[in-house]
């Protein structure tokens, strides 16, 4: 009862803006929901952001922090929540990366102009991918040069989906921070740019 009470004040002094009491809100339940996430993410990092973002989200809405009458759970629920988003836009961003890696592959240049952007763009993205760290290569080279589900590939490498996931993704961003300025100067590379963003 007395955790309640204490709960309750924090949550109070929170929702005034007193940012004290929410870090102490915050160091009340971050191992608890570490623990917790991890058990459902299997990567330490993606947990650490989940955990960031529900708390970043609460701050931002915590004039409504007193509206709530079961904080643990409400923050359980939406951290599960975030989690699934996150997984989601894994599964969304792998497949960006399929069809960045074939659009690039198959581009077919108007003219000289762009047969020579389309060759440098090509160079790019053999360079990101030769230079991205052996377990990113590795899952990246099971998936798109040999046709491997990401079960597969976890039950192959002996990890688990998330970290092939992980792996992925991490892969996506090495390839998009190398590629994006390239490909603007390719005819028809808008809606690809749209896609790397996310918006397409």
């Amino acid at each position: 009862m007395e955790h309640v009470n204490i709960e309750k004040k924090l949550l109070q002094r929170a929702a005034e803006g007193h940012e004290e009491a929410f870090t102490q809100l915050f160091f009340l339940y971050r191992h608890k929901l570490y623990s917790f996430l991890l058990r459902l993410t299997e990567s330490p990092e993606m947990t650490e952001d989940v955990i960031q973002d529900v708390f970043l989200k609460l701050w931002k809405d915590r004039e409504n922090l007193v509206n709530i009458e079961q904080f643990g759970g409400y923050v359980y629920r939406m951290a599960q929540h975030q989690v699934l988003n996150a997984f989601r836009r894994m599964a969304k961003e792998t497949l960006i990366l399929a069809e960045l890696t074939r659009t690039i592959k198959d581009a077919a240049p108007a003219d000289a102009a762009d047969n020579l952007s389309v060759r440098e763009v090509r160079e790019k993205l053999q360079y990101a991918l030769d230079h991205l760290p052996p377990k990113q290569k590795l899952v990246y080279t099971l998936s798109r040069e040999q046709g491997l589900k990401h079960e597969e590939i976890a039950r192959q490498l002996n990890i688990s989906p998330s970290t092939v996931n992980n792996h992925m993704i991490a892969a996506l961003r090495t390839i998009r921070q190398q590629l994006g300025p390239h490909l603007h100067s390719i005819t028809g590379a808008s809606c690809l740019l749209m896609i790397i963003d996310g918006f397409c």
